[in-house]
């Protein structure tokens, strides 16, 4: 799929001044909400979209920064705002009971909201928690080379260096088997990486792996107290976010499945989209 077939499905929502791309999808009765991953966007899932919607309501949006949404340089990107976003789309779309599903960056945003859940901070039903991926326990994380340096004091001179050469090594670097991704898809993802100078910001939303070390007690905290029924889909050959995670997750969370996807890597929606969804769907 284009990135221009992939915009041409969602629609633009104006939150707190700033526009952000929306994709709202099918017809079933409940409603799936996503929260993809970093530096990507809503674009990893546009393999697994026509099967979810069959079962759900599905609605995806780029974070601010990422994909098709505003990129603002004077913006500080912190996760909280992020998921203060995501649940004023939500209120705009008039949601009131949803399954939230989300991947690596994402699901640092779905911790604060959880915690928000927890706290009765919002009017929103969460029945489920689907968590994907995601390097929540920072400590165990296994973070690339240009993540580091992007995130550290001189991110802003790394960004103007980065490159479709770099990114593509570095995505194809996170799949367990290469050949799964290809030239096209690569290619796509960096248009949307480079729409609206989004090269400018790289370094500003990389800031939030810093977040997950300052908020790592609330965040995690969060999930040990949830009542969220909460499902753990993980790809268990990630070089990122590791096996390790998702284990001491499933300690810590107290109502939740684990169910590992073998052979795969850091986007198991974009390298086995089938098992991936047989197992969200589950």
């Amino acid at each position: 799929m284009t990135t221009q077939e992939w915009k041409d499905k969602g629609q633009f929502i104006s939150i707190n001044k700033h526009s952000l791309f929306v994709i709202d999808t099918g017809n079933a009765k409940e409603t799936l909400v996503i929260l993809h991953g970093y530096p990507t966007s809503t674009y990893d899932y546009y393999k697994v979209l026509p099967e979810l919607s069959k079962h759900y309501r599905v609605i995806l949006h780029d974070h601010l920064g990422f994909g098709f949404s505003d990129k603002p340089l004077d913006y500080s990107y912190s996760l909280k705002d992020q998921a203060t976003n995501a649940l004023e789309i939500w209120n705009h779309l008039g949601l009131k009971k949803v399954t939230l599903l989300a991947h690596d960056y994402g699901t640092s945003i779905a911790t604060e909201i959880v915690a928000r859940h927890n706290n009765n901070e919002i009017d929103l039903d969460i029945d489920k928690l689907i968590l994907c991926n995601g390097s929540m326990h920072i400590e165990l994380s296994q973070l690339r080379t240009i993540q580091k340096l992007l995130k550290g004091r001189f991110g802003k001179y790394v960004a103007k260096l980065t490159n479709y050469f770099i990114f593509s090594k570095n995505l194809q670097n996170v799949y367990f088997d290469k050949t799964k991704v290809t030239k096209e898809e690569l290619q796509q993802m960096w248009q949307q990486i480079e729409y609206n100078n989004g090269k400018k910001v790289i370094h500003l939303v990389s800031n939030y792996i810093n977040e997950r070390y300052t908020h790592w007690n609330r965040w995690i905290g969060a999930l040990k107290e949830t009542q969220i029924p909460t499902k753990i889909v993980w790809a268990k050959d990630d070089p990122v976010a590791v096996k390790e995670i998702a284990k001491l997750l499933a300690t810590e969370i107290p109502n939740n499945e684990l169910l590992w996807l073998e052979d795969c890597g850091h986007f198991p929606m974009l390298e086995k989209p089938n098992q991936w969804t047989d197992l969200v769907l589950k």
